[in-house]
């Protein structure tokens, strides 16, 4: 799968790298200054992409003595990476774009221009979608990353034609730099998604949707013995989790039993969270008179107390660092 990433990510470097010299064509025929933001962004979409090659690179390197949960979270840093370097390719497209607004510039060429812009702009669209769906297809954050940048660049390129096609029809050149101003605060934005994303994957913050389908594997095919889940954590490194729990168990279980059950726990979890590997630290708790209300397992030669409800496992009561408790 990572060499299959690889090829990807190099496979996108280098067209980025023939588009941004062809965008770099543009602006010299043309003095518009809406197409050196363009092109400015794709110097962006190099840059990260080869930081991406290499985060990819390390990302498939197995676990270590130094890396014992692997090296997956250089994917955080590659999108936090990719996320600077649009924010700075969005100020320097506001600075120029003000300059330009002080000194208006002879636009030339503008067909040619239109010609080589709508060029990049169709096979930007096209990487982009490809990217997306193989970032999709892997579960790889760098490719879906790299793949949400070059749609962007894509999409910055579809306005920026229509403004160039606005400015051959009117002669109105004002267009230019004010189209470039538009460009750079949505280059902004996203850099500014990118950003946030790295932060909360580095600060392992929480994926409830990660949560939830794992709470929605455990209440299907959930075992009888399986008497509580609390105080879960996921944490995400590249495509693999890690996930902390306590498991409840009937207290009389031999250590071997017991085994079997957490065993049984991991196997179902890492067989319905399909395309993605993911490892558990279990912490087993024994079952008290308490949990008898609502311990589904009815031939249980020590129950305390009749069965009333069953608990629906929700991350309301599966995240809390304490057991279920029925008044």
């Amino acid at each position: 799968m990572i060499r299959k990433e690889l090829r990807i990510i190099l496979l996108s470097l280098g067209i980025s790298l023939l588009l941004t010299l062809a965008k770099f064509a543009a602006y010299f025929l043309t003095h518009s200054v809406a197409i050196l933001s363009d092109a400015l962004e794709s110097i962006i979409n190099v840059v990260a992409g080869g930081f991406a090659c290499y985060s990819i690179y390390l990302t498939g390197k197995p676990k270590d003595a130094n890396h014992p949960y692997g090296h997956g979270k250089v994917e955080f840093f590659s999108i936090g990476f990719e996320g600077a370097m649009i924010g700075i390719a969005g100020v320097l497209i506001l600075f120029k774009a003000v300059q330009y607004f002080i000194i208006k510039p002879e636009l030339l060429q503008i067909d040619q221009g239109i010609w080589v812009i709508s060029s990049t702009a169709v096979v930007n669209l096209l990487l982009g979608l490809y990217l997306a769906r193989s970032g999709k297809q892997l579960n790889s954050i760098t490719l879906s990353g790299n793949g949400q940048h070059i749609l962007t660049d894509a999409y910055s390129s579809a306005a920026l034609i229509i403004a160039l096609v606005i400015i051959r029809f009117t002669g109105q050149t004002w267009i230019d730099p004010a189209v470039s101003v538009v460009m750079g605060v949505m280059i902004l934005r996203k850099g500014y998604q990118l950003m946030r994303q790295s932060i909360s994957g580095l600060m392992d913050e929480t994926d409830m949707q990660v949560i939830d389908k794992v709470i929605e594997i455990l209440n299907e095919h959930r075992h009888r013995t399986w008497i509580d889940v609390h105080n879960m954590r996921v944490q995400q490194y590249g495509n693999n989790y890690h996930i902390d729990c306590h498991v409840t168990l009937p207290y009389y279980l031999e250590l071997s039993q017991a085994h079997e059950e957490i065993k049984a726990f991991e196997q179902l979890v890492n067989r319905e969270l399909k395309g993605h590997e993911v490892e558990f630290f279990i912490h087993v708790d024994p079952c008290i008179p308490a949990l008898c209300q609502y311990c589904q397992l009815s031939e249980c030669p020590v129950r305390s107390h009749p069965f009333r409800h069953k608990i629906t496992w929700t991350r309301e009561n599966v995240l809390p660092n304490r057991k279920h408790a029925v008044d």
